[in-house]
């Protein structure tokens, strides 16, 4: 008799199959989770007949595939599983499943999809409302937030981060404090609202209004099909530089004298509270001579990045300059260069390779440079004699007795640029 029930209210009345939405079931109190022997309301909202029409009953309840034989708007139940209900010439509401636990502690989540930006209530329930002290709820296993007693754990804007299975443990007195007790762990997963988008060249079919010689730029995302009705926002970016602040628009027309420089775009789709927001990758338009392929909806060059990375090009392509090596200097204690006596020439670059400027310049400072290490060596044998004349005055006839110079002191000839011990 149900079954035949059933086939007649899926019958179409009037057309009306091909455009009623399924119905939506919703849970009074909105949680999921309910003690033994408590009962919930289950509401369904949708299309329902004039009470004129043929066919009265209006809405079918299915537990599981279990067909239940009320059929008013709303009921009471109290049987844990998962809930359904369906109007005349509509589909089937998305399930409700209904927990039942016997434990002195529940914790209680919203029947409803949680998606990002929206606010994540969690309840910890002690038996029968009982005042649950030192409350601490858990994420993963990890300690998220503590209570000294009863309160409810909120998350303002929820985030993907935000997901886990949760737990709330604490102590009640009946009629003493008891040891800490434990909820089990419920799974929440929060939706994303909508994709990150993804920033396109449009192809001039696609384009429409955009300038002449100029290219349309789209961001690209796609709403979750429960949040299709949300409106979303855009901006676009040059690099780190705003070109188009938020607007209700998607599309941003780049204009014709920036087409023809490598240039990086990004852009970002955002709700209008800012609740959530998210970027695309860069992406960089063709340089000259890389004009669009009018049956193509992407650019042939572009190139598409991850938000973190830089650009591949900001301005014009890098010039290529040659430049020249660079060569090691010889040491300046050294001696001078000594060349075969034989005249051969030795091993080196080519002859017709031309010194470069930093060789020209070594060379040309290299004698100034032994020059003045023999000033101060003389300077040094100098000071070292006013020393010790000072320091021993006695043995002062007996230096000018032997006044040779030790062999590690140098003179200098201005004539001859070659070291040649002072003779006495």
């Amino acid at each position: 008799m149900w079954a035949l029930t059933a086939l007649l209210l899926l019958v179409p009345s009037g057309g009306q199959a091909a455009t009623l939405e399924k119905p939506i079931l919703s849970l009074h109190p909105p949680w999921t989770t309910i003690f033994k022997g408590e009962r919930v309301t289950l509401k369904c909202d949708g299309y329902h007949p004039l009470l004129l029409e043929l066919q009265p009953i209006s809405t079918l309840w299915y537990l599981g595939h279990l067909l239940l034989p009320s059929h008013k708007k709303s009921i009471e139940v109290q049987t844990p599983g998962v809930y359904r209900c369906q109007t005349r010439g509509a589909p089937v509401s998305d399930p409700i499943h209904l927990s039942v636990s016997n434990d002195w502690l529940i914790l209680q989540v919203p029947y409803t999809p949680v998606f990002e930006g929206e606010p994540l209530v969690l309840r910890c329930r002690g038996w029968y409302d009982k005042v649950i002290h030192k409350l601490h709820y858990y994420r993963d296993g990890q300690a998220v937030r503590y209570f000294h007693s009863s309160a409810n754990y909120t998350v303002l804007q929820a985030r993907a981060s935000d997901s886990g299975r949760y737990q709330c443990s604490g102590t009640m007195r009946i009629p003493v404090e008891s040891a800490p007790m434990f909820s089990a762990k419920v799974a929440v997963t929060v939706q994303e609202l909508f994709r990150a988008p993804v920033l396109r060249v449009m192809g001039p079919r696609e384009a429409r209004g955009a300038t002449l010689g100029g290219v349309v730029l789209r961001c690209d995302t796609r709403l979750h099909p429960q949040k299709r009705d949300t409106p979303l926002q855009f901006a676009f970016y040059k690099y780190s530089r705003a070109v188009r602040r938020f607007d209700w628009g998607a599309e941003y027309t780049v204009p014709e004298p920036e087409v023809e420089e490598l240039e990086s775009y990004w852009c970002e789709a955002a709700t209008a509270t800012r609740s959530v927001r998210k970027r695309s990758p860069w992406l960089q338009l063709p340089g000259p001579g890389s004009p669009l392929d009018p049956a193509s909806t992407t650019a042939p060059r572009a190139a598409a990045l991850a938000p973190g990375n830089k650009p591949l090009f900001f301005r014009k392509p890098p010039v290529s300059r040659s430049v020249p090596s660079v060569t090691s200097v010889p040491s300046t204690t050294s001696t001078r260069l000594q060349f075969p006596a034989s005249g051969a020439p030795t091993a080196g670059p080519p002859a017709c390779a031309p010194p470069t400027p930093l060789e020209q310049s070594a060379g040309a400072l290299k004698p100034d440079v032994d020059l003045l290490l023999r000033e101060m060596q003389l300077l040094k044998g100098i000071l070292s004699r006013v020393v010790l004349e000072l320091k021993e005055p006695q043995a002062l006839p007996e230096l000018r007795g032997t006044p040779e110079i030790p062999t590690s002191h140098f003179a200098v000839s201005l004539g001859t640029p070659e070291t040649t011990p002072v003779e006495s």
